[in-house]
């Protein structure tokens, strides 16, 4: 049995498609579905109910996803027990694109530091896929927003990294800031212009509407012109100053935008970011990291 066959395995397990789980651990569909077929074979027996062209895990496939997350999490530890500095494991850490672009670069530091020989495996998830990946031994660490700490189990612990704080922005050609980095206008000025606007938090990754990046809606309705999930996509047609949008702080770094203060607007929208891992299964570097990456980042902050 190949511990890559079970890490495959995992994938489905969680995610009970074969499409999203193949583009998740970068096989084809076709070498995932193999690489099950023969866990089933070495096995004799069925781990997914096949039910039309949808995959469900059964009894016996649960089973296994206990067996194989002991022995993933076996797999790590041995390594870095016995190699120490000289591991040349890989980091496996999942989030959502918009934490890993605000966050990945610390983690990267970090590991080059003290462990120069690892590799660093940044993993898409918004907060309910990340904390099952961690719960079944997919990944190392998982960054969530707070609301994935509701139902958080007792063998989970949490440790914070930061604040974000969102920003209204737009390109530096928008007629809000004619060129400038930083203008104070009103909020009668700002909601006569047009609005780009995820569905879905580019954090938690939840169905929020016309409140997907946080903005008051309730209390400010806006015109929503362009409704965009990906962040990098939004940001491309607000730089060119089509449209307003609520920001991620980190990125109004970028040059070519330029930061809106709403003068008379009392309304702000934070999130707040956490690191999860699983101290019981935690060893050498994993722990190291627990306790030293947050202190470095709150440092750097």
């Amino acid at each position: 049995m190949e511990l890559s066959d079970l890490r495959a395995f995992m994938a489905v397990a969680r995610t009970e498609n074969l499409p999203s789980a193949a583009a998740q651990v970068h096989l084809t569909p076709s070498a995932l579905s193999k690489a099950i077929r023969r866990l089933e074979l070495q096995l004799r027996t069925p781990l997914f109910d096949r039910v039309g062209r949808s995959l469900q895990i059964n009894a016996a496939g649960m089973r296994l996803r206990e067996r194989a997350a002991d022995l993933l999490r076996l797999e790590s530890e041995i390594g870095t027990e016995f190699l120490g500095a000289d591991s040349r494991f890989s980091c496996r850490i999942v989030a959502a694109p918009a934490l890993h672009w605000r966050y990945g670069a610390g983690v990267a530091r970090w590991l080059i530091q003290h462990y120069p020989q690892a590799a660093l495996n940044l993993q898409a998830g918004y907060d309910a896929q990340a904390l099952a990946m961690l719960l079944g031994a997919e990944v190392d660490f998982a960054l969530v927003t707070s609301a994935a700490l509701e139902a958080l189990p007792a063998t989970v612990a949490s440790a914070p990294l930061g604040q974000i704080t969102l920003q209204l922005a737009s390109g530096r050609s928008h007629p809000l800031l004619e060129g400038a980095r930083h203008v104070s206008v009103s909020t009668a000025q700002v909601l006569a212009h047009d609005f780009a606007c995820p569905q879905r938090s580019w954090f938690a990754g939840i169905e929020r509407g016309s409140r997907g990046d946080g903005w008051r809606d309730d209390q400010l309705p806006r015109r929503i012109r362009y409704w965009i999930d990906d962040l990098q996509v939004l940001l491309a047609l607000v730089r060119a100053g089509h449209a307003l949008a609520y920001l991620p702080d980190f990125a109004l770094d970028d040059p070519l935008l330029g930061r809106i203060e709403v003068s008379d607007c009392p309304y702000q929208c934070m999130e707040s970011v956490w690191l999860l891992w699983r101290p019981s299964t935690a060893h050498g570097w994993q722990r190291q990291l627990a306790d030293g990456l947050p202190q470095m980042l709150n440092l750097a902050a």
